[in-house]
């Protein structure tokens, strides 16, 4: 074993990359070509195939949280990490996209929504509700830091550089190419990332064959002359899986909730054919299962590493899978799975860089300028440039914050995504899901729930209340399974309040 990157594998690693970049670059230019206005850069105008959109769907649900970061959670804590990440989230999720996804999609079809808050304002008709959740997609931007730095240590570990010059490479490359290419370069990159990642799932869910030479058995028995801790379903211990109400309970409620990022949730609109979201569905979710059992990678990692250091130094955990990659893979081998990691980080930004700056674009500053629809050709390529500009922002802003989160991480990077991703989709889940199942329910209902549910998350999370949140690293699923509780009792009292007021004024 060796602590950096053979000298082969960094000069093989530089060539892959280039080789990447053009390829991308190729698809990004093809797919300008037919970006003509913010529609087209937001929903596409091109007719993708189901499966293509589905493949384009699993890679988006699939950033480098799964591949990169999660897995080195799984390292540190074991069998409660696996049961929490790998089992009861996939399946609240996937059973939550099922079940939501052809309701949002007939809403948002005929109601031409480009955003999740042209949705929200175009279902409940209340103005104030767009711009809240237009502002509120702001916390969005600590998903793209998560995957800024899951990208920047897999890709500096195989080049052995600087972490700080990789992440401004990173930066620079996805962010200049999403101004021009939009929805239409999107799923032609995001569809060939997700057959990468699907081969990379493939090699890294076999890469550990050999400790199970035992059975299965034998290998929770090596996981447990490691660590006892490592094979119980609960670690009291761990800041993020004490006991069930957080491996199960909370799980369930984030995994529901996590299809309302608008990432994934409007992934639907880019089908053409309401006769498609079957295919759509059966090809995403298949794929999906694959992709979220990699975080198993992470017990592979701790067999390798039990005391989890490298040469006398502490392996961090954003640097676990990464680290396992440079050190247990041939060169030509590692040269694939970094690519399919770079591809599951990348497919992932590109879905938020995309919604994010189109949001901030249509619902923010357009409508405060007060201009919200292009009359003539002349304003759309003006609105397409301006949306360039906001990329340019957000890059700056994403480069700050990741920086950041290299040099000190609160025990790693999921933490400061998982605390703004939850709050954001906390607020959002009441409204859509009233929205789609009580078409009568008021804008001012579910406009006091997401507000309530912001409130709920960011308070317990900031001022410690509970006594799961007086550990040094707080775990953000709590105040967001609390949030989201808070939200629907809220959403319901006052549903029933402002039905039994109509019914006495009839």
């Amino acid at each position: 074993m060796t602590e950096s990157a053979s000298s082969s594998m960094v000069w093989a690693t530089a060539a892959l990359l280039v080789l990447y970049m053009g390829v991308i670059l190729f698809f990004v230019i093809r797919g300008a070509l037919r970006t003509k206005n913010m529609d087209d850069y937001a929903l596409g105008s091109i007719a993708f195939s189901p499966v293509a959109i589905g493949l384009a769907l699993a890679a988006s649900m699939t950033s480098a949280a799964t591949f990169i970061i999660n897995p080195g959670i799984i390292a540190y804590f074991g069998i409660p990490g696996v049961l929490s990440y790998a089992l009861v989230m996939p399946v609240a999720a996937l059973a939550s996209l099922v079940i939501l996804t052809k309701r949002f999609r007939k809403h948002g079809s005929t109601a031409k929504a480009l955003t999740m808050a042209q949705w929200m304002g175009s279902k409940f008709k209340h103005e104030g509700m767009e711009r809240f959740f237009a502002f509120l997609s702001m916390l969005l931007i600590t998903f793209i830091v998560l995957i800024c730095v899951g990208l920047t240590q897999v890709i500096s570990k195989s080049l052995d550089a600087d972490p700080v010059y990789v992440l401004l490479g990173v930066v620079v490359f996805v962010f200049g190419y999403m101004m021009f290419g939009g929805a239409n370069s999107m799923v032609y990159t995001n569809t060939i990332q997700a057959l990468l990642m699907l081969v990379v799932a493939f090699i890294l869910l076999g890469s550990g064959y050999e400790h199970f030479s035992n059975g299965v058995h034998g290998f929770i028995d090596k996981l447990g002359a490691i660590d006892s801790k490592l094979i119980q379903t609960t670690d009291a211990s761990s800041p993020l899986f004490r006991d069930y109400f957080e491996i199960v309970f909370c799980q369930i409620i984030i995994g529901i909730a996590v299809i309302f990022q608008p990432h994934i949730i409007t992934k639907s609109l880019l089908l053409k054919d309401e006769r498609d979201v079957n295919k759509y569905l059966f090809t995403g979710i298949t794929v999906e299962i694959l992709f979220f059992l990699v975080v198993l990678v992470g017990l592979y990692a701790r067999l390798e590493f039990p005391d989890l250091t490298m040469g006398g130094a502490p392996i961090k955990v954003d640097e676990v899978v990464s680290t396992y990659v440079v050190n247990e893979f041939p060169v030509y081998l590692g040269l694939l799975v970094v690519l399919g990691l770079i591809s599951a980080g990348i497919s992932t930004l590109e879905g938020l860089i995309q919604s994010l700056s189109t949001t901030i674009t249509a619902d923010i500053i357009l409508p405060l300028s007060g201009r919200k629809k292009a009359e003539n050709m002349e304003e759309m390529k003006k609105q397409v440039v301006l949306n360039r500009w906001v990329i340019v922002l957000l890059a700056v802003v994403a480069f700050a914050f990741s920086y950041q989160q290299i040099v000190h991480p609160n025990l790693s990077v999921a933490i400061f995504a998982q605390n703004g991703v939850y709050a954001y989709f906390a607020a959002a889940s009441i409204p859509v899901c009233m929205g789609l199942f009580f078409p009568s329910v008021s804008g001012k209902t579910v406009f006091l729930s997401a507000v309530a549910a912001v409130v709920v998350h960011f308070g317990i999370y900031y001022l410690r209340l509970g006594s799961y949140m007086q550990m040094e690293t707080r775990n953000p699923a709590i105040p967001a399974t609390f949030a989201i509780l808070s939200a629907v009792v809220i959403a319901v009292v006052f549903h029933q309040l402002t039905k039994s007021k109509n019914t006495s004024n009839v």
